[in-house]
C-alpha cells in the first residue's frame, strides 16, 4: 500500500464516522507498512471529549505495539489535528504525520498554535501536509451542509 492507499483507509474511517453522525475524521497509524490501527471519531458515541480518531487510533497502536512510543510509526488523518491531538502525536514520537484538510479554526500544525514549531514542543514529526485535500474537505463540507439543511 502507498500513502495515497493508507490515507484511502483514513477517509474509509472518517465514512464511517459519518455514518454514525460523528464529524467525518478518520485516521490509521503505520507501521512496518502496515496499518495496525484505524479509527474515526467517536466522541459522540462514547460521550468522550477526548475520543478524536487520532487519539483513538495512537491508543490502539500502543495497544498492539505494547508499548507507549510509536518510533518509527505513521499516521495518516484526514483532518489537520488539533493542539490536544498534535501532543498527543508529540508524546507518542510518531515519525510522520500526514494529512488531509487543513482546519483553520482547530487546526494547530499549520494554523493556530503550530504547536510542533514551539520550543515546548519534545518531538516533532516529519510533517506532509494536504494528501487527499480535496476528498477530505468534500466529505466534511457535505457533513456539515446536511447538518444544516
Amino acid at each position: 500500500m502507498t500513502g495515497h492507499g493508507y490515507m484511502d483507509a483514513a477517509l474509509a474511517q472518517a465514512r464511517l464516522a459519518a455514518d454514525r453522525g460523528e464529524v467525518p475524521v478518520g485516521a490509521v497509524v503505520v507501521y512496518n507498512g502496515e496499518v495496525i490501527a484505524a479509527d474515526g471519531n467517536r466522541t459522540r458515541h462514547l460521550s468522550d471529549i477526548t475520543a478524536h480518531a487520532e487519539i483513538l487510533a495512537i491508543r490502539a497502536a500502543a495497544a498492539r505495539l505494547g508499548t507507549e512510543r510509536l518510533l518509527g510509526a505513521d499516521l495518516y488523518v484526514t483532518l489537520e489535528p488539533c493542539t490536544m491531538c498534535a501532543a498527543a502525536i508529540s508524546f507518542a514520537r510518531l515519525r510522520r504525520l500526514y494529512f488531509g484538510a487543513d482546519d483553520e479554526k482547530g487546526g494547530a500544525v499549520v494554523n493556530g498554535v503550530r504547536f510542533f514549531s514551539q520550543s515546548t514542543c519534545h518531538h516533532a514529526p516529519d510533517i506532509y501536509p494536504g494528501l487527499a485535500a480535496s476528498e477530505a474537505k468534500t466529505l466534511l463540507k457535505t457533513f456539515f451542509a446536511a447538518r444544516r439543511g
